[in-house]
């Protein structure tokens, strides 16, 4: 049976607030890149309060979706629903490019790819980051291709994915540190030692569905990217274009990648952000349901969602509030 590639997606964030809060705005980047690689089929937004989000293209080419609620409310919910169709990467039959050849188009590619080349506030190119590129650079072929492919795998094999030993807005430095992290963090890491040694680079935000078998590999990415957004990395390399890495699976990127929006680094691909009015402080939960297009007989569907988010819980949101404000 050929593998299944139309996948539905499910996207729930849920902010609650210990007090009322106005003037809410808020901006998005859930909905999915529509390019060779991937093609969106469908796409919706909903939120509760209701809102009419607005959309637009960022500078990188992301779909970009502004709301606002501007009435009191003390919980926001935001849902989105996805219908993707994953189309696989054609093979590269070019001569692999060395990284000496590669050298001598060093200015060329800087005028080329400079935002995928310069040092930003998650991933400063740092000296620290030099024992890595020589590791990689040691244990590659020689060609450009090798040497990410190697970068990935320094990385997947010297640092521990642990959630919390890290926060949102650590940095390549903390990550070195503490030699450990999240998806995040692991993406940060290859970008930096991408662009250290001259590889333009792309951090990409998406989504992972994890393989359906029960080995220890499909455990590890129903961890990682079974209910949360993902993140990897995009190398530049000459003969085959943009190459998709996940130094975190450890594996390059293959159709069960969904690539939502790609940037620097994190800061311009935050799947939601905003700001509101009021003195209430918040908390966040979020539900990410990623798998096949199904039915009950296991054949692909094309319309009927497999997916689909559950109820608005509005008694659910009201309760926890509740015991929020009792234990305080």
């Amino acid at each position: 049976m050929p593998e299944l590639n139309r996948y539905k997606l499910a996207h729930v964030t849920v902010f609650a607030y210990d007090g009322p809060v106005s003037e809410s705005y808020n901006e998005l980047r859930l909905r999915p890149r529509h390019d060779e690689t991937q093609s969106c089929l469908s796409f919706r937004i909903l939120t509760h309060p209701i809102s009419k989000p607005a959309a637009h293209q960022d500078y990188f080419g992301n779909w970009v979706h502004r709301f606002h609620i501007l009435p009191e409310h003390r919980a926001l919910r935001v849902e989105s629903e996805t219908m993707v169709l994953v189309h696989p990467p054609e093979p590269s039959l070019a001569q692999p490019t060395g990284l000496e050849e590669f050298d001598r188009q060093r200015d060329e590619l800087m005028a080329e790819h400079f935002d995928w080349l310069c040092a930003t506030h998650y991933c400063p190119l740092l000296p620290a980051l030099d024992e890595l590129v020589r590791t990689a650079e040691g244990r590659s072929d020689g060609t450009v291709w090798g040497f990410a492919e190697s970068a990935a795998t320094v990385i997947h094999e010297n640092f521990t994915y642990k959630p919390g030993a890290t926060h949102v807005h650590s940095s390549v430095e903390d990550a070195l540190a503490t030699r450990a992290g999240v998806c995040q963090d692991f993406s940060h890491l290859l970008l930096a030692v991408l662009r250290r040694r001259g590889v333009p680079a792309r951090y990409v935000s998406g989504y992972l569905i994890p393989r359906p078998s029960m080995d220890a590999q499909a455990a590890m990415e129903r961890v990682i990217g079974g209910q949360a957004s993902h993140a990897w990395v995009q190398a530049f390399i000459p003969e085959a274009g943009w190459i998709g890495l996940d130094p975190t699976v450890g594996t390059f990127v293959q159709e069960r990648h969904i690539h939502i929006a790609w940037g620097r680094d994190y800061g311009d691909v935050a799947p939601v952000r905003g700001v509101y009015k009021g003195h209430a402080g918040q908390s966040l939960s979020v539900d990410v349901l990623v798998r096949p297009a199904l039915d009950d007989e296991g054949a692909e569907l094309l319309q009927e969602t497999s997916a689909a988010p559950p109820p608005r819980p509005d008694e659910e949101i009201e309760q926890s509030q509740q015991q929020q404000q009792q234990q305080q």
